[in-house]
């Protein structure tokens, strides 16, 4: 089945479709016009509704009833939906043979005069239209069962143009990234674009998609963060920048998880991660207030609330009452651990950073549904972020949960490049033969002229537009998510 016709059915109404086409073909008429007439957007025509005005608009016919020599249609664009009213004596023989051969999902043109009707329903009386786009196929008529769920996402064009409340999630995904840049804007940050393919894959812990350079003979990788290059700017006397990137890991997908992914990556010369709290809550705090005029925000039937400050919980307190582990542990040790409590007991080895991810992913499940900065996570984990003063076994980092969601990370920046490098290959040596990589020799090069002490902050935007648009799974607040190659 294909949306809701069954496949002969959907043959016969595509047929009828093209028989339209040529109808109008006949005519003289062009189906597909490079040039569209002036014309005004409907929603704000709507708002600011003058009865007896001229106008003019275009859009896609969602609904069509006829009575004889007159007929209602409605038409959407972007804005809006108005109703058409067309009839015969009107429009001339002409415009109602087009009328007449006009299908649910084709975009027009019309011109005409605003009126209400008897109900009060703003109205146009058309006395011109013209087909900008003959649609050949139609539109799901509604979507239900899991076949139609997976195909709203391999065909996001035919979910938004049926689905008003779709078309809304990805309007409110807009306005949170431009409430985020005006919000970083207005505090002196830059905005700046840093590449996308590295020859070392760096800045966080994940599996790098793989490509190839034919000019330059070399490997490269997509990008699982852009942290290094960020930083060598601060080095380089951009005090506060930011980026809005794309970034790419080579793992699962789940409602969490997405291979590709939007974060934003922020980050502040002479401030720390005490400095980066400050920022997430007034940043997060703002965008609620923003969409909903309050701090408490619904998410799936249940109340959020953003009111500062937000709660704190140490990471190596959890994980001792947790597992019974222990900053000083090695990775043999954690790993029985985790063992000995049921996690974990198909495998013999792991690395540190996959041992981190068993542990984060049980610590989710039980996290508090408000926000929730989880700090003191064990240096030995954290080879980017400074160690604290006065426990050099635990890093000045945290990271930000709100419904079970991991929806931030940061740190107080390390900028010690002696100690960086150190880290660095303790890192590679606790890698699994199939994650080796190299030292980041740039980063460390860039680091020994100097770079002042900062605070860096990432922000998952996918989750963060999850939240704050009620969404359960990240495929509903990406246009285009990844999905399994179509079984033919």
């Amino acid at each position: 089945m294909l949306y809701n016709y069954k496949i002969v059915e959907l043959n016969e109404l595509i047929e009828q479709r093209k028989a339209k086409a040529e109808a109008l073909k006949a005519k003289g008429l062009t189906l597909y016009p490079a040039k569209v007439a002036r014309h005004i957007a409907i929603g704000p025509a709507i708002v600011d509704f003058k009865e007896g005005e001229k106008t003019s608009f275009c859009g896609r016919i969602t609904a069509k009833r006829s009575h004889g020599k007159a007929a209602f249609l409605d038409l959407r664009d972007s804005t809006g939906k108005i109703q058409l009213y067309i009839r015969a004596d009107i429009v001339g023989v002409d415009n109602f043979f087009i009328f007449q051969n006009l299908d649910i999902a084709d975009i027009i043109y019309v011109e005409g005069e605003l009126f209400k009707t008897h109900t009060g329903e703003p109205s146009v009386k058309v006395e011109k239209v013209s087909i900008l786009s003959k649609a050949l196929r139609p539109l799901p008529e509604k979507w239900h069962g899991l076949k139609d769920v997976e195909l709203r996402y391999r065909q996001r064009y035919l979910d938004l143009a049926s689905n008003e409340d779709v078309r809304k999630i990805f309007m409110t995904r807009a306005s949170i990234i431009k409430a985020v840049r005006v919000y970083l804007d207005t505090k002196g940050f830059l905005e700046v674009e840093t590449p996308m393919m590295h020859s070392i894959a760096g800045g966080a812990c994940g599996r790098p998609f793989k490509t190839y350079h034919n000019e330059y003979s070399m490997d490269l990788f997509l990008r699982i963060a852009p942290e290094l290059y960020l930083k060598q700017l601060l080095v380089g006397g951009m005090d506060k920048v930011y980026e809005m990137n794309r970034s790419f890991r080579n793992e699962g997908v789940s409602t969490r998880h997405n291979p590709e992914f939007t974060m934003l990556e922020v980050y502040s010369a002479y401030s720390d991660f005490e400095g980066m709290m400050c920022l997430a809550e007034g940043l997060i705090v703002s965008l609620a207030q923003g969409l909903f005029g309050k701090v408490m925000v619904n998410y799936q039937g249940k109340e959020i609330d953003f009111t500062p400050p937000w709660r704190r919980v140490s990471f190596a307190e959890l994980v001792r009452e947790k597992f019974d582990i222990i900053p000083s542990d090695d990775e043999a040790t954690m790993l029985n651990k985790l063992k000995a409590k049921g996690f974990a007991k198909e495998v013999n080895r792991l690395s540190r950073s996959q041992i981190v991810k068993i542990i984060e992913e049980v610590l989710e499940e039980g996290m508090n549904l408000n926000p929730t900065f989880v700090t003191d996570y064990f240096t030995a984990m954290c080879p980017l972020a400074k160690a604290r003063e006065d426990n050099p076994l635990l890093s000045e980092r945290f990271e930000l949960y709100i419904a079970g969601l991991e929806i931030g990370n940061a740190y107080s920046e390390l900028n010690d490049p002696l100690e960086q490098r150190r880290r660095f290959e303790e890192e590679i040596k606790d890698l699994l033969p199939g994650e080796k990589k190299n030292v980041d020799d740039d980063y460390c090069l860039a680091l020994e002229h100097g770079m002042p002490p900062a605070g860096g902050l990432g922000i998952g935007i996918d989750r963060l537009v999850m939240l704050l648009t009620d969404q359960l799974s990240i495929r509903d607040v990406i246009l285009f998510p990844l999905l399994r190659s179509e079984q033919k």
